[in-house]
Parts: C-alpha cells; sequence; structure tokens
C-alpha cells in the first residue's frame, strides 16, 4: 500500500473545519465547521481517454453547495447512503435532515431538544433506524421517515460516541470517561465491555471513536476483527465481535482525533497528531492499520490541527480535515493480483462467501476462470506459473498428519487450474517463484521448494536443478543462520526462532536470491545451492526489491517511496550502500524492469509512468494503472481499480500497452523519412523489435537486402527464408502477394493471386489457412474444370468444421457431398435419423467396417433387428447374440445360439436370472425364460411364486391364475419337446413305428431331466383352487348337496390347500346340507390337526358339542361319499363343472389340462372352467 497527498480545497474564510463524511455510494462529501458551515462537495472526472481512468483522470468539483441552517459551529455529520439523506447536528443541539432534490440539497426535517449538545448520530446498516446520544446521557432511535421508535435518559452518564451492530441488533454507547457499554436494540442495558488496550494506562482517557464495519464488501478472511475502538492517547483495539475476549490491542504512539474503515474493511485509517522528538512541535499524522494491527503506512499532513478523516466509497481516496482545508490522499493498494502468459489474476471479496474469490482473466480471448480460495494471503506469479498462498483449511488432506501443517502454496497454471501443492509450516508472509522453485519467507525464515511440473526445461536448467537435488526438494533457512547452512528438513524447529532483524521484503531470478532485513541490510544468496554471496547496507528499510533480467541490477523502493538502484556486479572489499548514478526517485509505488533488457525499466511515480534507459528518463505517460508485463519494447498495464468496482465482468478496456520512445521513433521515421535513416537510428539504439519493425517495413517496401539484414540481427530464421524465396520470384505482383500473405492481409494476396490468374496459389493460400469454405468457393467459382479429390476434401473438411460446432445438418449436407460414409453415420445417429441410418447401412458391402459401428449404434438406441443385421453381415455372430441378450431379446438370442452351436447362452441366461431374483424381480425372472424358451426353468420359478402367494394367504382367485400359468408353462415345454423330437433329422418321412419311438425317447427323456412333481403334477395346485372356489361359489348359490360333494372331492389336496382351510369349508358345507355325518368326521380331523393351541382345539370343540347336542351325526339327505375323509380315493374321474364324481362312459377331456367333465354340463361354457382354453 502506497499513500500520498494529491488535493487540497480551501474552505472560505478560514473558516475551521469540524468534522468530515464521505457518501460512499453517490460519493458526495459533507464537511462541516464554525459559524454553522456546512457544505456538500463532489469530485468528478471527466475524460474520454481510457488510459486516464481512476486517480490519473482530473478531477473538478461538480458540486460545491453551501446549505443554511445551523448557527453553532457544526459538530457531527453522517451519511445515509440507503435513503441519500444528510443528517448534520451543531453545538446547539439543532439536528437538520438534509435530503437530494433536482441536484441539490434542501432541509427535510428539523429537530431541537434545546437541553443538551448531540455528540454522536449513527445510522444503521440498512438505513432505517437513526441512533441519537446526547451529551446528558438521552438517547433517541428514530426512523428513516422521521418517526420516533423509542428514547432513554441514561441518568448519571455522559454519552460521546454510539454505534451499531452490522445485524442492527447491538448498540455500543461510548461514554465520556472512557468506557463502552453494551445495549440491545430496544435499549436495555447488557453489560460493559471488556477495554484490554487500556491495561497498565494511568489518568483519563476519552473515546476518539468507534467503528464497527458492517461487512458490506466482504472480509479479509472468515472471523475477521471488524470492530474498531480507539482512545485519544493512542491506544486502540479492534475485536471480532462485542464479547470478542482475546482482541487485537495496538499502540498508535499518537494523539488520536478520529478512525475509520475503508470501503471492504481491509484498512483502519487512524488521523490524529504525533509528536516531534525534540517534543516541542507536533504534525499531523494519519496512520493505517490491518484488521490485525500491522503497521501499514503513515501520512503525514500539513497543518496545525487535524478533526477527521473519510474514505472515498472504493478506498481509493481520503478527505481529510485540517484547518480550514480538506485535503485529498490517493491511496494505491496492496491489491492481490499478478500477471502470468497474458492472463491477469485477481482476488477480491464478496458479503455472501467467506472466501476469496480469485479470477484468472485470459485477456488475449476475454476468457475468465474463478475459483474460490478461503484465507487466501497473497498472489505470487511468473513466467507461465501462479502461486496462491494461503492458510491451511482444517478439513483440507494434508501430506502428513502428525504434523499440523498451517499454510499451504498452491502452484496453478494460467487457467487456475493446480499443477503442485505443497504444505508448510512457516508462515508466507513474502513468496517470490523463477522456473524451478517457489521461495517464501517469513519474518525469521526463508523456505526453498522445487516444483514439479509437466513443462520441458532447456538442458542448463535441467542440470541446475539436478544439482539442487543434493539438499532435496525442500530447504529451510533462517535467516541468522551462517552461508550455506540450509536446513534440508521442512520441519527443522530453528526456524521458528525469534530474530532481531526481521525479513521484509524478498526478490528471486533463476541463479540469485535477495532479502531484505528491517535494519536496512540486503543479502545477496546464489542459487540453488543458497549460499551468502555479499551483504549491503542501505539508509532506510526496503519495502519491495525486483531484480534486473541478468540479475546485474536490484531496484530498491523503501517504504517512503523512494527508488534506488543497486548494482550488483560491483566487487568492492566494503559493500557500500547506493549507485554509482546516485539514482533517486520519490513517490514511487510500483516498477518493473524489461524481460529483456538489464538496462530498461519502468517506474509508477504518483499517477505517472516513466521509462528509463540507461537511467535516462522518457517523458512520463498520465496513467495509474499496475505494471503487468515490460517486453519487446511494450508495455503492458492493467487498470485494477477499475476492474475492482466490478470484479465480476472484467473489461478490455482497462487493458492498455504503452509502447516506449524508441519503438514510437523508429516507426515514425519508417513512415515519414525512409528506411536508411531509420536503419542508422536503430543501429544505434538495437532492440530486436526494432530490427523485426526495420525488416517488416522493408518487406513491404521490396528492399529484400535490408530486410535480410534486418531478420539476420533479430535472428528470425523463417524470416530470412521468407526473404530468400522472394528472390527466386521473379514477378514483383507476385513478390507483394507473397508479401501481404506474410503480414496476414489474406484477402488482398488472395485477390493479388486472382488478378494474376492464378487460382491454384490462392486455392492453395486458403489452404495452408483451413479456410476449406472460401475454397470450396474457389473450386465452384472457376473457369474451367475443377479437381475431383480436392472438392471432396473440401467438402469433407467443411463437415468437420461444422461437426466440430455441432452443426450436424449442415455437416450432413457436406459429407453427402464428399461421400463420407463414416461421418455419415455419425451424423444419422447425432441426428437420430436412424431411418438415413438404416439406409446407409443396406447401401454398405458385405463385411465393411463401417458395419460393426452401425451395429453399436443400434444397440445403443434399442434397435435390435437392426443391429443383429448390421453384425451379420459381418460375421459377427458374438456381438449379434450379445445385443439381443442387452436388449432383452432372449429368444432371438437363442435362436441364433442354437443356430451357429453356441453353448454359453444358457449361463448368461442363469445369470441374468440370478440377478432378478437378488433384486426380487421374480416374475421379470419368469418372463426372461418364457421369451428364451426355457419353459421348465419359468414354471419352476412360477410354482413358488403361486405357492409363496397361497402361504401369504393372498385372493384364491390370483392363487389359482399363478398355478394355471405355471401349468400352461409346463405345457408349453412338453410341446417343445415334442416338436424338437418330430423336427429331429431324419423324422420327415419316417415310418409311423419309427415317430413313436422318437417321441417316447424324447418322454423319457423329459423324466431323465426333469423335476417329477412339476411334470407329473403340473395341474394339480391349479385344480386344487378351481375345487376350492367352486366348492364356496356352490355354497353361495345355495346348492349345498354340490358344495358338499366338491368339498369331500377336495379332501384330496391337503398338500396344496392347508387342511384347516379345507375342513373348515366341509364342515360348513355339510353342515348346510345337513349331511351331520360328514360334519361329525370334518370336526374330527379339525380337532385331530397338529398344531393347534389348546384354545383353538376348545374352541373346536365347544362348537362341535353346540351341533351336535341339537343334531345327531347322520346325513339326514343321505349324501353318498364316494371319496372318504379317510383319504381313500375313488376311482372316477370329477367333474370340473360341477364337483361331482363321472359316471357316464362319455364325457368331456379338456385337450390341455386333461381334465373332465359332464357333456351336458360342458355344452354351457366356451373355455374350459379350470385352465381357460377353448372348448373343442
Amino acid at each position: 500500500m502506497f499513500i500520498y497527498l494529491s488535493k487540497k480545497i480551501a474552505i472560505p474564510n478560514n473558516i475551521h473545519l469540524k468534522c468530515v463524511s464521505w457518501n460512499k455510494d453517490q460519493g458526495f462529501i459533507a464537511c462541516g465547521g464554525d459559524d454553522g458551515l456546512l457544505k456538500v462537495l463532489k469530485l468528478e472526472t471527466q475524460t474520454d481517454d481510457n488510459r486516464l481512468k481512476g486517480l490519473a483522470a482530473p478531477s473538478n468539483l461538480s458540486m460545491n453547495q453551501t446549505l443554511e441552517g445551523h448557527s453553532g459551529a457544526v459538530q457531527v455529520v453522517t451519511w445515509n447512503e440507503k435513503f441519500e439523506k444528510l443528517t448534520t447536528s451543531d453545538q446547539n443541539g439543532l439536528i437538520i435532515v438534509w435530503m437530494l432534490y433536482k441536484g441539490a440539497w434542501y432541509e427535510e426535517m428539523i429537530n431541537n431538544r434545546n437541553k443538551s449538545v448531540v455528540r454522536s448520530m449513527s445510522w444503521n446498516a440498512d438505513g432505517h433506524k437513526i441512533c441519537i446520544v446526547y451529551e446528558d446521557g438521552a438517547v433517541i432511535v428514530g426512523s428513516v421517515d422521521g418517526n420516533r421508535v423509542w428514547g432513554k435518559e441514561l441518568k448519571g452518564i455522559q454519552l460521546a460516541h454510539v454505534a451499531w451492530s452490522p445485524d442492527s441488533k447491538i448498540l455500543l454507547f461510548g461514554m465520556a470517561n472512557g468506557e463502552v457499554h453494551i445495549y440491545d436494540n430496544q435499549g436495555n442495558f447488557i453489560r460493559k465491555m471488556s477495554i484490554s488496550c487500556l491495561s497498565a494506562v494511568t489518568g483519563s482517557v476519552c473515546i476518539a471513536g468507534i467503528h464497527w464495519y458492517a461487512g458490506t464488501g466482504g472480509y479479509v478472511e472468515p472471523d475477521c476483527p471488524c470492530l474498531a475502538i480507539c482512545f485519544d492517547n493512542g491506544r486502540c483495539q479492534i475485536m471480532r465481535y462485542d464479547s470478542d475476549e482475546t482482541p487485537v490491542c495496538v499502540d498508535t504512539v499518537m494523539n488520536v482525533v478520529s478512525i475509520q474503515w475503508n470501503h471492504c474493511g481491509s484498512v483502519l485509517a487512524v488521523a490524529g497528531s504525533l509528536r516531534a522528538a525534540s517534543k516541542d512541535k507536533e504534525f499531523n499524522v494519519v496512520q493505517f492499520y490491518t484488521p490485525f494491527g500491522e503497521h501499514l503506512r503513515t501520512l503525514k499532513v500539513p497543518g496545525k490541527q487535524m478533526s477527521g478523516v473519510a474514505w472515498e466509497g472504493g478506498g481509493l481516496r481520503c478527505a481529510l480535515a485540517v484547518d480550514s482545508y480538506i485535503y485529498f490522499a490517493n491511496i494505491r493498494p496492496d491489491y492481490k493480483w499478478g500477471y502470468c502468459c497474458s492472463t491477469v489474476v485477481y482476488a477480491y471479496t464478496t458479503p455472501e462467501r467467506q472466501e476469496h474469490c480469485v479470477v484468472f482473466w485470459e485477456t488475449k480471448n476475454n476468457e475468465k476462470f474463478v475459483k474460490y480460495v478461503k484465507s487466501l494471503m497473497s498472489i505470487t506469479t511468473s513466467g507461465d506459473f501462479c502461486v496462491l498462498a494461503s492458510k491451511a483449511d482444517e478439513t483440507q488432506p494434508q501430506e502428513d498428519a502428525a504434523s499440523a501443517t498451517r499454510y499451504v502454496l498452491n502452484l496453478c497454471n494460467s487457467l487456475g487450474t493446480p499443477l503442485d501443492t505443497k504444505y508448510i509450516d512457516i508462515e508466507p508472509i513474502f513468496v517470490t517463484i523463477t522456473k524451478t522453485h517457489v521461495i517464501t519467507a517469513s519474518k525469521e525464515a526463508f523456505y526453498l521448494w522445487q516444483y514439479r511440473v509437466a513443462k520441458k526445461l532447456t538442458a542448463l536448467e535441467i542440470n541446475q536443478v539436478t544439482r539442487t537435488k543434493r539438499g532435496g526438494k525442500e530447504r529451510i533457512h533462517h535467516i541468522d543462520s551462517p552461508a550455506g547452512a540450509g536446513d534440508a528438513a521442512p520441519e527443522s524447529a530453528k526456524a521458528f526462532t525469534a530474530t532481531r532483524d526481521p525479513v521484509c521484503c524478498i526478490t528471486a531470478t533463476d541463479n540469485t536470491l535477495v532479502v531484505g532485513r528491517e535494519s536496512g541490510s540486503v543479502l545477496r544468496y546464489s542459487l540453488p545451492n543458497l549460499a551468502l554471496v555479499q551483504k549491503y547496507s542501505l539508509s532506510s528499510r526496503a519495502h519491495h526489491l525486483s531484480l534486473n533480467c541478468n540479475s546485474s541490477r536490484l531496484a530498491i523502493i523503501d517504504i517512503a517511496g523512494v527508488l534506488t538502484l543497486l548494482d550488483l556486479e560491483v566487487q568492492t572489499t566494503t559493500a557500500s550502500a547506493g549507485d554509482p548514478s546516485r539514482f533517486e526517485r520519490k513517490d514511487v509505488w510500483d516498477m518493473k524492469w524489461a524481460n529483456d533488457n538489464p538496462d530498461l525499466f519502468a517506474m509508477m511515480e504518483k499517477t505517472r509512468m516513466y521509462v528509463f534507459r540507461n537511467l535516462d528518463p522518457e517523458e512520463p505517460i498520465q496513467t495509474s494503472g499496475y505494471i503487468c508485463n515490460f517486453e519487446d519494447l511494450e508495455i503492458k498495464s492493467v487498470l485494477l481499480d477499475e476492474i475492482m468496482k466490478d470484479p465480476e465482468r472484467p473489461n478490455k478496456d482497462n487493458l492498455i500497452n504503452f509502447e516506449i520512445r524508441s519503438l514510437r521513433d523508429s516507426r515514425a521515421l519508417m513512415e515519414k523519412v525512409g528506411i536508411e535513416d531509420a536503419l542508422q537510428f536503430i543501429e544505434d539504439n538495437p532492440h530486436p523489435r526494432l530490427w523485426r519493425l526495420l525488416a517488416e517495413a522493408a518487406l513491404e517496401k521490396l528492399d529484400l537486402k535490408t530486410a535480410d539484414q534486418a531478420f539476420v540481427r533479430c535472428r528470425d530464421y523463417q524470416g530470412i527464408e521468407f526473404v530468400k524465396r522472394l528472390g527466386h520470384l521473379q514477378s514483383e505482383p507476385m513478390k507483394q502477394a507473397e508479401v501481404a500473405a506474410y503480414f496476414s492481409r489474406f484477402e488482398e494476396a488472395e485477390n493479388m493471386y486472382l488478378d494474376m490468374d492464378r487460382r491454384d496459389l490462392a486455392i492453395s493460400l486458403r489452404i495452408k489457412l483451413g479456410d476449406w469454405i472460401r475454397v470450396l468457393g474457389l473450386l465452384k467459382n472457376g473457369s474451367g474444370d475443377c479437381d475431383d479429390a480436392l472438392l471432396k476434401q473440401a467438402s469433407n473438411a467443411i463437415g468437420d468444421y461444422y461437426a466440430d460446432r455441432q452443426l450436424w445438418v449442415s455437416a450432413l449436407h457436406n459429407y453427402v457431398q464428399s461421400c463420407n460414409q463414416e461421418k455419415l453415420a455419425e451424423c444419422y445417429y447425432m441426428l437420430e435419423d436412424y431411418s438415413g441410418l438404416e439406409r446407409l447401412m443396406v447401401e454398405l458391402p458385405e463385411n465393411h467396417p463401417l458395419l460393426s459401428d452401425m451395429g453399436q449404434m443400434f444397440s445403443t438406441v434399442g434397435m435390435c433387428e437392426q443391429a443383429v443385421d448390421a453384425y451379420l453381415r459381418t460375421n459377427q455372430t458374438r456381438a449379434a447374440v450379445d445385443t439381443c441378450v442387452h436388449l432383452n431379446q432372449w429368444n432371438k438370442a437363442v435362436e441364433f445360439a442354437r443356430a451357429h452351436n453356441m453353448k454359453e447362452i444358457k449361463s448368461l441366461l442363469s445369470k441374468y436370472a440370478s440377478h432378478l431374483l437378488q433384486k426380487k424381480k421374480t416374475l421379470e425372472a419368469v418372463e426372461l425364460y418364457r421369451k428364451a424358451h426355457h419353459f421348465l426353468d419359468a414354471a419352476g420359478l412360477m410354482f413358488k411364486v403361486a405357492e409363496e402367494e397361497a402361504r401369504k394367504r393372498s385372493r384364491p382367485q390370483r392363487v389359482k391364475k399363478l398355478y394355471v400359468l405355471a401349468a400352461q408353462l409346463v405345457e408349453s415345454y412338453h410341446q417343445q419337446m415334442k416338436t424338437q423330437q418330430s423336427g429331429a433329422p431324419g423324422a420327415t418321412g419316417a415310418t409311423g413305428a419309427s415317430q413313436a419311438t422318437s417321441v417316447l425317447a424324447g418322454l423319457l427323456e423329459e423324466d431323465a431331466t426333469s423335476p417329477a412333481r412339476v411334470l407329473d403334477q403340473a395341474w394339480r395346485g391349479a385344480g386344487a383352487y378351481h375345487y376350492f372356489l367352486l366348492a364356496q361359489r356352490q355354497l353361495y348359490a345355495g346348492c349345498t348337496d354340490h358344495a358338499t360333494r366338491t368339498a369331500l372331492h377336495l379332501c384330496e389336496y391337503e398338500d396344496i390347500i392347508p387342511a384347516v382351510e379345507i375342513f373348515s369349508l366341509l364342515a360348513v358345507c355339510s353342515a348346510a346340507d345337513r349331511a351331520f355325518g360328514v360334519c361329525s368326521k370334518a370336526f374330527m380331523k379339525l380337532e385331530s390337526l397338529d398344531g393347534l393351541s389348546p384354545e383353538q382345539r376348545q374352541l373346536y370343540e365347544d362348537l362341535a358339542l353346540d351341533i351336535f347336542t341339537k343334531h345327531p351325526p347322520k346325513n339326514l339327505r343321505g349324501v353318498q361319499t364316494d371319496a372318504s375323509l379317510d383319504g381313500l380315493e375313488g376311482k372316477l374321474p370329477t367333474c370340473i363343472v360341477t364337483g361331482r364324481p363321472i359316471t357316464e362312459y362319455q364325457f368331456w377331456m379338456c385337450s390341455v389340462c386333461k381334465h373332465c367333465a359332464l357333456e351336458q354340463e360342458i355344452r354351457k361354457y366356451s373355455y374350459c372352467p379350470l385352465c381357460h382354453s377353448p372348448v373343442a
């Protein structure tokens, strides 16, 4: 940070000022003084030059209004930025609220308590409330519209200051005796604040200022101190919150009159006076501190008495009220920024996030990449790399969990991509980077880290790196250690030993490291072996160091902004400070050596940029930019002040290039005088950029001799070859066309070729440029036949151009022209034109390599038939089968597998079925087996599903359907086996006996390979639940006789339906049919069932006793029990319609389930009542 006085405004009639305040949003400055003086000023810059933005632009007073209304000295002025209001108070207690109307300020409200004087006023963060404190202890809180919210009298207390908390929940009252009391926003006392900075202080003290930063511009880091309380004796404490027990305490050693935070809470300005060493004179100073109490700068201000300080909204200027003047000081902030590989890297904070937002702005393409870094400390750049130093986050993984590292160095490229990371223990206050090392320093030690990047180094650099591996890739060196005593172990405890002469700055090149110390001494080390070469002594403490490109000269900017140069090549016995030329410049805040000339550098002095060649300055350039790069006689500067106004949208207008005088003069000589004079000037002031400029000018004039000489002097081999090629050309127009193409004036060169009737050269030029659209135009517009191969090549390249940009329709049109079938397939696929893709597949010959890719395309969109066709045309049967499996077309997969004798299809089926069963998708597994014609496996799973549903006591109708489906799968299996046997080789034309033999063999194979229960009793489960449902339907229909007979037949199915359900149904039906003999036997079965609890058995016995005490156990209707309850099975079939035994010789039998029915009964049905197959 650097600060200097830039402007002074005098108050008329020498009226002394009492206070000053700067509106941070609108830019108005209010100042109050004696005799009721109240003025509102506004500084505005008016310039059309992009270079003269910010502080460099001339500023004039666009408003200078005197506000009439106060009679006494105006002591307090405060702004309400949100509602554009100004509140002022004088020594008589009169309060006036001013409003802006049509560009001028007018009275809006007036209030006078007439009892005491107002000591302080403060608006809260959102501008809705104002708190006013009087000297006699009265407190008033009002709203922005003038209404009184509440008031309170604090008896026996003299108030001096007031401040709101950022959330408007707390009020701080500063007392005249130096105490600070904490109240809530309703005026209720909470507690007294602990003042740590006044320990060991005797005598009375007064509060000079209380300022609580509201966080509107974000915070420097999480949990950053933001509440500053300063006393008139110079003691100050900075707190994180009102109850902070460990505040930052600072002794400014001055008489303080006013304090204020800047716009983002990163700098605290403390204004007052400082007694000189002779103690007979005081002078005005403003001291600047970080939130952590670190002193940044001291600004001396002329005058007798300073009364106030105020920051501008952007933090680039300060207004200082001194006597009857307002002084303006310009601030050059220490932004966290850098420049590498045409990328500007900068960081800023926002109130929404705790992290720093780091922006990598690539200026060539105007693209930006953003990353967020917590507790960012610095940004350092060099070459192609950037180092972000930050405090280590506790949640981040660390290389060694045993050592609690506190800081992290993150090496990034120009896009912000992390390349390498290193955790360290020493605080990286100062960081510099070379081609091979990152060097960071704390107050006591410095640390070398040889980083690793995927970048090619020269042989010399590789040798240099390998030599340094003797001590490892990390070295740490205490500043007081002897030369060459660097510690290879980064955990060395010696690095944390305090020193009496701390490090204050560092800089380095590839072979030299320079370290500055607070005593003024400068240490020079050689790299990479870290040997102390020489020690220098300066008259003041260095603040910034910079080495030129060959490490022969060191530039030093001290804490007062004085730039001096130190020649490192001078070898003397006693090193002394200074430079032989005694070069010295004041008010310097930035400088940059040229990357390609050790005697050339640029520096910023206030708002002027100077360029020095051999210590001779050029005429200054008015600008306030930060120097990014100095190379090829061109300075690149960035207006960071303007970028930080809107950091999310950096503008290329804020990046400025300056040409130095020798470059400007050379160009002027070439344009206005001639090549010969320019040649003489450049020989006197040689530089590769100037020789290149001369070569280009000579080429324009076709002065090949001068151009060749210039290219040789700037070592441009391609340029030399180009001049030689021009020398072999005979035609002047041809030479001019080649020169135009060399300078990228391609349209001009093409027109020249066409004028010479050399369309082939124009086409060749466009081919080199990759401008295939223009190539196609030249081919089509030219007279005569065009080359078909070149036409196809152009169409194909144009198609590639459109395809790269996802413009598939345009790409398709060009690929059709070029007959590029591979790209056509890709276009059809991306456009989802599968019919076009299918047409293309038909056009391709057999075994074409593209067919395999097309099969994959069809497979990804579920078009199984087309994918299989594509694979089969390339004889990829296995891929076709895999596609069918992938798309669940198992029947086709089995068909292809059988046709090509692939045996692994069964294992694939089993794996997939197991996968479905693990996910409890049993019905999907059944469908899988059914599609694959593995009916027996499907039937087995279906029987399990039916049994599971039966155990769950699901609806009998559902259970019957499941059993029917399982049995039908078994019938499909039987049919499959018969078909296979009848379709076997040699079966055609065989005799009846041989056919019967083959069918019998098939049935024997079934019995040998299949579970007997599934095959023999496939319909048993379906029959059981059919009769179970039939008996209940007959019972509800009133056919009790039929229901009893059906229930009696149901006794055969105890292995499928639980016995308790069968005999309970039989008991109910027989009781309804008054067949109490059957009912008695049913109860006997129920009472003898295993697994009944005593309570259930007792219930059956009680119910039986109740029935059979009223009715004897006889069959009143004479029911004939053909199937007894003792398990004897009848020999007659049972009718599936009525449940009665069939005694007739002729009856109907279902062709599917093989169950029987009476002919007169089955005529009523179109489908079998059991299996629901059509009745023949």
